[in-house]
């Protein structure tokens, strides 16, 4: 049986982060690449963020399940990140929300290894990242 590949978007973004600024970057970072919107099926952070009135609206708007990670969780993706952040590292204790999230939250769903279709994506409030398993 041919099933559909998994494809997860993991997001990042500061406190405060708007929908729109987070919607904004997420139907551009799609655009982009040709990715049909309806092909995503899941979103996934940091638990940092998982009473992020943003993250939590877009999850609403899309209509798609919101996952968290904890930065443990996070921190075993670090040598598969296409951008390593200081700062992120420095706040969160992981290199890369964005990715991290995307690739824990594929892997989890489909049962299999996930690569990075698109890589991290930002904006000045957000980060996006989309992973996809077979």
């Amino acid at each position: 049986m041919n099933t559909a590949p998994t494809l997860v978007v993991g997001l990042g973004c500061q406190r405060g982060c708007d929908v729109d600024t987070l919607l904004n970057l997420f139907n551009a970072a799609l655009d982009a690449e040709g990715i049909a919107r309806q092909r995503v099926i899941a979103l996934a952070s940091i638990d940092r963020k998982r009473d992020e009135p943003g993250l939590l609206a877009l999850a609403t708007v899309l209509a798609l399940p919101l996952q968290f990670f904890s930065a443990e969780q996070l921190a075993v993706y670090e040598a598969r990140l296409s951008h390593k952040s200081l700062i992120a590292h420095a706040h969160t204790g992981c290199y890369g929300i964005a990715e991290s999230a995307a690739l824990a939250l594929a892997e989890r769903m489909a049962q299999a290894p996930a690569s990075l279709l698109i890589t991290r994506q930002k904006n000045a409030q957000a980060t996006f990242a989309l992973a996809c398993a077979d």
